[in-house]
């Protein structure tokens, strides 16, 4: 049996306005090539000047996973050649970052959870984007000096679903804290896997491989469970020494497979040294004081909720899981909604609804309109059974949560007069039933709730009807 050893490299584009060492605007979709300039396409003599909201974003990330923030930090030049990085070298941070050391902690559905080591968050500059087309490649340098923050892992993983776990709890961490909009398909959020095992028992750490630019969850676990299985079957074959290499790999989506890229190289390989256009970073106290106020984070905005509104745990957990979903909630118990049956139509109806390219961003039931249906069910407006049918209405219909009870006829009969007429027809038409009742057939009383219900076609308040049936019948 083996053990996986398991360490990722995150990179977040951080969310500035512009490029980390120059004016242009960041973006993503524009023209190819349009937002450059002589500094982010290396012409001579263009200088690059830092872009402190970048070094602002990287303090307050720092702080949320309680590391050790730097007061001074340096940028190094990390050389190698690719087709998309026009100066021949990287603007990195390799000896002093700015962020060192921290954690994070991921939770299981048991209860438990586990720490897992940060060695470091670097500041950097991305590089472009090369797209192929048969035999013609092209290079877009639009991404080429944006900000990222690189965040390295200790490799403390031993499973794909411990990385994917760690991943999405770093993914909340960068929303809640708006630094990045972390957006996968865009490549905002993307990552490095370093995996490698060994015999379980044994302390020493064997050859790793590194897989790519993964930046899909569900890709990320296809992709560590192959190269699990990949570097299991070299040792079990005894060509483990001749199959597993240090080397950079990549993954077929399409065929679910890893693939050998290039070899990997050593840091010493790379030629840092500090870069000489640039100072080393000195942080002000009172920048530092400043950015180091971060606003509530996902685990304790949970224990929070837990605590204020006693919700269950795990229901916490899936409400803080997102920024989004914590401000939906929020925003709905702010209108009078309560938490019991907010927590349901939020973590049950609501997402049952969506899919596709149809998120709680983008859900046309807003948390004031599911408030509002929350609030009609509390007051016995309507049944629970009938709000489901006006939640589908609303996913449809561009209209308010009262008109769409109105329209579909859902008001619920609360009135005791009303009811009463009912149960006496009920009553009254089921002589035989009801002496079965009163003899002791205490069963029957489903019976006579089930036809009130049916005679009023499922408006009749279903406290009400047992209330006075139980009146009604002794």
């Amino acid at each position: 049996m083996f053990e996986v050893i398991i360490g990722l490299e995150v990179h977040v584009q951080l969310n500035t306005k512009t490029k980390i060492f120059c004016s242009c605007p960041t973006s993503f979709g524009d023209e190819p090539n349009k937002n450059v300039c002589p500094v982010c396409l290396a012409l001579p003599g263009a200088l690059p000047v830092l872009n402190v909201e970048a070094v602002k974003k990287a303090i307050s990330f720092g702080t949320a996973i309680n590391a050790t923030v730097h007061k001074k930090s340096i940028f190094n030049r990390k050389n190698y050649f690719y087709p998309d990085l026009p100066k021949g070298y990287q603007i990195s941070q390799f000896e002093i970052p700015i962020v060192e050391g921290g954690e994070v902690i991921i939770d299981f559905e048991n209860g438990s959870s586990k720490r897992i080591g940060v060695t470091r968050a670097h500041l950097e500059e991305d590089a472009g984007k090369n797209t192929h087309q048969g035999n013609e490649s092209y290079v877009d340098l639009n991404r080429a000096g944006t900000p990222l923050l690189e965040i390295v892992s200790e490799p403390d993983m031993r499973s794909a679903d411990e990385a994917i776990r760690y991943l999405k709890k770093l993914h909340a961490i960068v929303r809640y804290l708006d630094i990045s909009d972390a957006n996968m398909q865009e490549g905002s959020f993307r990552c490095d896997v370093n995996i490698s095992i060994r015999p379980k028992g044994e302390e020493k750490l064997y050859t790793r491989a590194e897989i790519k630019n993964l930046n899909s969850f569900k890709f990320i676990q296809k992709a560590i469970e192959f190269e699990i299985q990949r570097q299991s079957d070299a040792w079990e074959d005894g060509v483990y020494e001749q199959e597993v290499v240090q080397e950079t790999r990549l993954f077929d989506t399409a065929k679910g497979i890893t693939k050998s890229m290039r070899s990997k190289e050593d840091s010493d390989e790379y030629r840092y040294f500090p870069d000489p256009d640039l100072l080393p970073v000195i942080i002000p106290d009172d920048m530092m004081e400043k950015y180091k106020k971060i606003p509530e984070l996902p685990d304790a905005k949970k224990a929070r909720f837990i605590q204020d509104f006693g919700i269950k745990e795990y229901d916490a957990s899936v409400i803080t899981s997102s920024v989004e979903t914590a401000r939906f909630f929020e925003d709905m118990l702010k209108r009078g909604a309560g938490a019991k049956l907010s927590t349901t139509w939020l973590t049950v109806e609501l997402p049952a609804r969506l899919g596709g390219d149809v998120t709680i961003l983008t859900s046309p039931v807003d948390s004031a309109k599911l408030a509002t249906l929350v609030k009609r069910i509390e007051d016995s407006t309507i049944s629970g059974k009938a709000a489901k049918d006006v939640l589908d209405y609303l996913m449809e219909n561009d209209i308010s949560v009262d008109d769409a009870i109105e329209k579909l006829g859902l008001k619920q009969v609360s009135d005791d007069g009303a009811i009463q007429a009912i149960i006496d027809e009920i009553i009254s038409a089921n002589g035989d039933k009801v002496q079965q009742y009163k003899d002791g057939k205490e069963k029957l009383f489903g019976f006579f709730v089930g036809q009130v219900m049916k005679a009023s076609r499922g408006k009749a308040n279903p406290a009400k009807v047992n209330e006075l049936l139980k009146k009604e019948l002794g």
